[in-house]
């Protein structure tokens, strides 16, 4: 029985476990008037809020209802936010205004990556010159997505182009130069996988030069490094798998101890989404994902109470009905998993979202449209209460956002928390409807039958070897593009409702100039130069401790301050070979 058919007969028991509440509830007064008795001590302790229109309004929405049996399927089965199983917030308070807290943060994280270090830097200080908590996201180039330097042959043209190139860590320190990488309110993202281990590595090194290693404790934000995505959806990976979870796992152990802050793997369904999933394929893929790297670690010796808390999670959020509730599911079946197959405590029962808004549902056909669509996933994702969240800028078919569209991008959120009253008086506004009832089941439904499935094939590893996921995404992309063809799904501005002068839009391409392309290539001959006498040594070592077995992340700090990405994976590619793609 593979770990996700523990989970499954977990999820399968918790329910009868709530219905039995829901009985007992109903049928003993003892137990009913107890029940109750928690119930009116919740609603007494809820506060209120006066909004701007002088309404007064409790802090949460409870249902309005003094059945026993209701009352014991909202705490069981739901749970008030911040208690198991956490369906209506992973946090007791999420996006509620409150000035006398002093530790919360908004949810907004913001994304940029874009021709050369500096580039991005500007970037990201235009974009929070008006945030208090500063927590941003970072996109790589091609060439560094697959460890390669920008000297390498054939990569000139892709430097810059669709995020930063970076080579060095004299990069790093450029891409972050300005902020305090280990304050209290900021916290930096990085989309990158293969590689991930280095650009971490370099990372922690840039950190340590600029503020002294006392900095390291105190170091905050996530790499996404979720290996096994890549190879299902979208193939940057570039080590075999079995070594790829190796130098993961190496990772994921020195950080636990070492940065207590950082989260060391975001377990990503957004790329499956992109890659053509549908919602239920993206959920069940993901945490089946989460639920392998759990195990891994645990049979690796790591302790789950350790490790457990340090998990993050990335999901995608389009238009789709599912996304009125998928979030909610996820939290669900993850503490569920959590607790009752692995034995983990509360802090790591917690599944801690990242939601982006879908890049797919962006039409390059009458594109402002797309300003619409972003702001209706935003309603989705803040519904099932992500704990931190990037909308899509509304360019984006087209080229690397520009500074307006980025611009109304942010915005967009902040008009949805600050602007209107949706979330910022009351948690729980929008959930708890019939119709979010009916799409939770259904999808909770729709994921455990792909548990089933996985399973049946053996578990993820060896349903990634038969290409399952793979092939599973790909008919549901074949069905979505199907549809729009055939017009069944409706995209507004391209097969209905469209301009019949059919003009292009007029939209400013965002591109690298060659001469910042040959800066680059010139400062990495430089560094590597400069360091051209500790080079072979520091990579000697490193793949020494490749060898023996030690912690390869740990001494990467060490390698990155004279060796570059390209160097590094070239050497590794040597240790441990290459991934071969499936095709």
């Amino acid at each position: 029985m593979s770990v996700l058919a523990q989970v499954t007969n977990a999820v399968e028991a918790f329910n009868r476990f709530v219905e039995q509440q829901v009985s007992q509830a109903r049928s003993d007064s003892q137990f009913g008037e107890r029940l109750m008795a928690r119930w009116q001590a919740a609603r007494g302790g809820l506060g209120t809020v006066t909004i701007p229109t002088a309404l007064k309004l409790p802090r949460l929405a409870l249902p309005l209802t003094d059945e026993p049996g209701e009352v014991a399927r909202y705490l069981y089965g739901e749970g008030l936010p911040g208690e198991f199983p956490f369906v209506n917030a992973a946090y007791r308070e999420m996006y509620l205004v409150n000035p006398d807290a002093k530790n919360t943060e908004e949810p907004t994280r913001l994304f940029a990556g874009l021709a050369l270090a500096e580039d991005t830097n500007h970037r990201f200080h235009y974009l929070t010159r008006h945030q208090k908590n500063i927590r941003l996201s970072t996109a790589f180039d091609g060439p560094t997505l697959y460890g390669l330097d920008s000297d390498a042959d054939g990569v000139f043209g892709k430097i810059g182009e669709g995020g930063v190139a970076l080579d060095t860590i004299e990069d790093m320190e450029r891409l972050y130069a300005g902020f305090p990488l280990g304050g209290e309110h900021f916290s930096v993202s990085m989309t990158i996988n293969g590689p991930a281990p280095i650009i971490l590595a370099m990372y922690v090194a840039a950190a340590k030069r600029r503020f002294g290693p006392e900095v390291v404790s105190t170091l905050r934000g996530t790499i996404q490094a979720d290996i096994l995505k890549e190879v299902q959806a979208q193939n940057e990976i570039i080590f075999p798998i079995e070594a790829s979870l190796r130098f993961l796992a190496d990772m994921v152990e020195h950080t636990t101890t070492h940065l207590p802050r950082w989260y060391p793997i975001s377990i990503s369904g957004y790329h499956i989404a992109e890659a053509g999933a549908t919602p239920v394929q993206q959920a069940a893929y993901t945490l089946s994902n989460g639920f392998t790297y759990v195990e891994l670690f645990r049979d690796r010796g790591l302790e789950v109470k350790r490790f457990g808390p340090r998990l993050s999670f990335f999901l995608d959020c389009g238009l789709d009905i599912e996304y009125v509730a998928l979030a909610r599911v996820c939290r669900k079946l993850w503490a569920i998993g959590m607790r009752d197959v692995f034995g983990a405590d509360p802090p790591a029962q917690l599944f801690k979202l990242h939601t982006q808004t879908s890049g797919r549902s962006l039409i390059a056909q009458e594109s402002k449209n797309n300003l619409t669509r972003t702001a209706i996933e935003l309603v989705l994702a803040c519904l099932n209460a992500t704990n931190s969240c990037h909308s899509n800028s509304a360019d984006e078919p087209f080229t690397t956002p520009s500074e307006e569209y980025v611009r109304l991008a942010a915005n967009s959120q902040a008009i949805l928390l600050e602007e209107s009253g949706l979330f910022k008086f009351m948690m729980n506004t929008l959930t708890g409807s019939p119709g979010v009832k009916i799409v939770e089941r259904a999808v909770e439904e729709g994921i455990l039958a792909e548990f089933r499935e996985i399973d049946r094939l053996g578990g993820v590893l060896p349903a990634i070897d038969q290409r399952y996921q793979r092939s599973q995404i790909q008919a549901a992309a074949h069905r979505y593009e199907q549809q729009i063809n055939d017009g069944t799904r409706p995209i507004i501005g391209l097969n209905r409702y469209c301009d019949e002068t059919n003009a292009a839009p007029a939209v400013k391409v965002v591109r690298t100039p060659r001469q910042k392309k040959q800066l680059q290539v010139d400062r990495l001959e430089k560094f590597k130069r400069r360091n051209r006498a500790r080079t072979e040594r520091a990579l000697d070592r490193l793949a020494a401790v490749v060898e023996s077995g030690g912690n390869v992340f740990k001494e990467l700090i060490h390698t990155v301050e004279c060796c570059s990405l390209g160097q590094i994976t070239a050497r590794l590619h040597e240790c441990v070979g290459r991934h071969r793609p499936m095709v």
